[in-house]
């Protein structure tokens, strides 16, 4: 695998200056990498909470929050707050993840001051003026009206009701359509009272700034944010337990499988392992197993491919293709054959090897850019990895044995799958093994915010 020269400058970057962990006189924590190459400050920051924080009869608060911070803060209205964050090109957003609030800044090293004293205003006094409300609601309900009738948001909704079942998992991250109408002023002043707070806070930044400006830029934009966030315990969960099948009927051209069941935790001592085989399977690139059946030799479907997905209360690993309605029962047989013979045999010492050679290579394009190497440190941090994690990834991937991988196999598709279908229902398409009696499309689906699919560096 070739790196670029921005990837390559970046790897030398880390190499020579390696991570710091920075504590302001605020108290306030961060990983820190000095990279003079450009003039470029990029952090990434995340407090524990996201839509698990969200009341459980209104899901999408978190998001709806996170899509007004930045819209209006203090005395700047909409305008005249957008109007200072364009005039300096600072790059300001938040996002809320299933486990996670989070946010990024990108700012240029002469703008700093004003960038940081932005996001400050954004985090401590947001306006959520009614206008202002109502411009985001909209979008938002724009978003899941579309989401209503397409059928890989529908599956992939549907398949966290099935995995996680009464589990705040299982509730829509971006909300529904009849929650996100119910959402007051109130929901989301609380939201933000009760999860941005200092105790959780985890704070990623790469840039050309001297540590000591860092240190009192980070104390300017969360020394004054309160000291314990108020986030309500989150249980842990096992994904439902496979084979089960449900069919939603809808009338669209094109049939969308999404399909899963119980992975390994991240924190598990089998989770390179589980990762290096779940690439083999259906990982990245045009080289996976259920690529190569599907794609390829039988022409079923344009893509096909599987991720694992660690969060902080579980793990799972999710898959997903679209094919048309009258091949659909072959593209799920298909799956499911490829998912029975990697787990009976295991893969090959050759894709074993092949698989470990890729996964080494991404590392160092997981780093050709500030924002990225951010986003992984970050990423590091609510992972509970160490700070000197770069350094012995290689190592952890090398150590993965042909036993290792084979036993992780077992583990992860031994008991089969959880396969939800969506589309049209002809005669010759896989039927059901479970349909719940009068199942209707759900109201509105969303992505799952928490789900890693970069390489766990």
């Amino acid at each position: 695998m070739l790196a670029s020269p921005n990837s390559l400058a970046a790897t030398r970057t880390l190499a020579r200056t390696g991570i710091k962990r920075l504590v302001s006189s605020c108290g306030i924590e961060a990983w820190f990498v000095q990279d003079s190459t450009v003039p470029l400050i990029a952090m990434e920051f995340a407090f524990t909470g996201g839509a698990t924080q969200d009341p459980p009869q209104k899901p999408g608060v978190g998001h709806m929050v996170a899509g007004l911070l930045k819209e209006g803060s203090g005395d700047l209205d909409f305008k005249t707050f957008h109007e200072r964050l364009d005039r300096r090109a600072i790059e300001l957003g938040f996002r809320s993840t299933h486990d996670h609030f989070r946010g990024a800044l990108r700012t240029l090293e002469d703008n700093a001051d004003e960038a940081f004293e932005l996001l400050r205003m954004a985090l401590t006094s947001p306006r959520f003026d009614a206008a202002d409300i109502e411009r985001i609601r909209a979008t938002v309900l724009a978003r899941l009206r579309h989401n209503s009738t397409d059928p890989s948001s529908l599956a992939h909704r549907k398949f966290l009701e099935v995995a996680f079942s009464d589990h705040p998992y299982a509730r829509p991250a971006g909300g529904s359509l009849e929650s996100v109408p119910k959402i007051e002023v109130a929901d989301l002043k609380g939201y933000v009272r009760r999860v941005i707070a200092k105790d959780t806070l985890k704070i990623a930044v790469v840039g050309d700034v001297d540590p000591g400006v860092l240190c009192k830029l980070l104390d300017k934009s969360f020394g004054s944010l309160p000291t314990k966030a108020e986030v309500t315990p989150v249980p842990e969960v096992v994904v439902a337990k496979p084979p089960q099948r449900v069919f939603i009927p809808l009338d669209v051209p094109q049939t969308a499988v999404t399909f899963g069941g119980p992975a390994v935790r991240r924190s598990e001592p089998d989770f390179m392992a589980a990762y290096v085989v779940n690439h083999i399977l259906g990982g990245a690139g045009l080289t996976s197993r259920l690529f190569r059946e599907i794609r390829e030799k039988r022409g079923l479907a344009y893509s096909v491919r599987e991720n694992l997905v660690w969060l902080d209360h579980s793990a799972m690993f999710l898959g997903n293709s679209g094919t048309y309605a009258d091949r659909a029962g072959e593209t799920v047989e298909e799956i499911e054959k490829q998912v029975r013979h990697i787990a009976e045999e295991g893969p090959t010492q050759q894709e074993l090897d092949d698989a470990k050679s890729y996964l080494k290579g991404s590392q160092v394009l997981a780093l050709n850019t500030s924002s990225k190497l951010a986003r992984t440190l970050l990423q590091h941090q609510l992972d509970k990895l160490p700070i000197d994690y770069f350094e012995k990834h290689n190592a952890v991937v090398d150590g993965v044995t042909l036993e290792d991988a084979k036993r992780a196999a077992q583990r992860l598709w031994g008991a089969g799958l959880l396969t939800i279908i969506v589309g049209r229902s002809p005669k010759d398409a896989a039927q059901p093994t479970t349909m719940p009696s009068g199942t209707t499309p759900p109201p509105g689906a969303e992505q799952l915010g928490a789900a890693p699919t970069a390489p766990p560096n």
